[in-house]
């Protein structure tokens, strides 16, 4: 019994330190890794080799999309009822109408379908070079090349973005959160860029022994999936600490001001966070705030995402996708 004691408040103990070295982020400016970039950019002439550096985000982006697309049904039917979510649903371009954001496009895998789901696409990048390809490859379809500005790509910083008044129905960030010098700077000008009502999507990777092994040591140093230095273990981020993140987060009523710790917030904050309750396992409401393992099946090549009852189970131990919603009111 002692010893179980012992075990729960270790376990507490080192919690609590990765919640402060998360927290701590906050004290440089700029989200932006230069040799982040430098690497990304050193590989960005193969984003689109389905063989190559890149191959598991091409065979994960249609479990990302179809996701999203999931995840913004079921909010219009908690909203509208199940006639709304039926003509959602009968629609090619599901996202029709829709203003979205992809932070940290890379090459445009995401991007691109987006908009052929009919959103009007920002597509934003710190490499120059990424935004480059991705523009290049996009010019190549004629249905992204001839529909007007239903996709645009731009070189440029989440916290230079959120500067302008522009906000969006949707803010997706997939596989970049990892690689910020400034993660809740980061998760702060997303989260500002989202409409009231909005929703934003994450994919990264959790910090367990399970993600070390299957992410650095396996693919980076013995099968060679990626190239050698991508990851780096200590910026991975848990689930329980995106949900601390925004049950403290109240957004800013000024559409200008990018607060970057939830403590910086002041009178002009919505008095509602975005996660406000959590149940067992220390998971959010389903309406508020969802975390989803995303796993590799090595068999069959494929990514498989994981149904909602597996993620206290450890499904969430190494990719997971995150998604949370701002509040009507605020």
């Amino acid at each position: 019994m002692l010893s179980a004691a012992v075990r729960q408040a270790t376990r507490l103990s080192r919690f609590c330190q990765n919640t402060r070295r998360f927290q701590s982020a906050a004290a440089t400016s700029s989200t932006v890794n230069a040799a982040e970039i430098a690497h990304f950019s050193r590989l960005s002439s193969l984003w689109w080799d389905e063989r190559g550096e890149f191959s598991l985000l091409h065979r994960m982006n249609p479990v990302r999309v179809r996701y999203i697309r999931e995840k913004l049904v079921e909010a219009t039917c908690e909203e509208k009822g199940e006639d709304a979510r039926r003509e959602m649903e009968s629609r090619c371009a599901t996202l029709a109408g829709m203003d979205v954001l992809d932070v940290g496009c890379g090459g445009g895998l995401l991007s691109e379908s987006l908009a052929r789901l009919g959103a009007h696409t920002l597509a934003i990048d710190a490499s120059e070079s990424n935004i480059g390809i991705a523009s290049t490859h996009a010019s190549t379809d004629p249905q992204l090349s001839s529909s007007g500005n239903s996709l645009e790509y731009r070189h440029t910083s989440v916290e230079q973005l959120v500067k302008e008044p522009k906000r969006f129905d949707v803010v997706c960030s997939m596989e970049v959160i990892e690689h910020v010098d400034n993660p809740v700077a980061f998760l702060s000008a997303c989260a500002q860029l989202v409409k009231p009502g909005g929703h934003l999507f994450l994919s990264t990777i959790a910090r367990t022994p399970l993600s070390y092994f299957l992410t650095i040591l396996a693919a980076e140093h013995v099968l060679g999936k990626v190239a050698v230095g991508t990851h780096t273990y200590s910026k991975f981020i848990n689930p329980s600490e995106l949900i601390s993140f925004f049950q403290t987060y109240r957004s800013s009523t000024s559409s200008s001001s990018t607060p970057t710790n939830s403590d910086d917030i002041g009178s002009g904050a919505s008095p509602r966070p975005w996660i406000t309750r959590t149940y067992a396992h220390g998971l959010p409401t389903r309406l508020e705030a969802e975390v989803r393992g995303i796993v590799y099946i090595p068999w069959s090549g494929e990514w498989k995402l994981m149904p909602r009852s597996s993620t206290p189970w450890g499904a969430a131990e190494c990719n997971y996708l995150f998604w949370v919603r701002r509040p009507l009111d605020s």
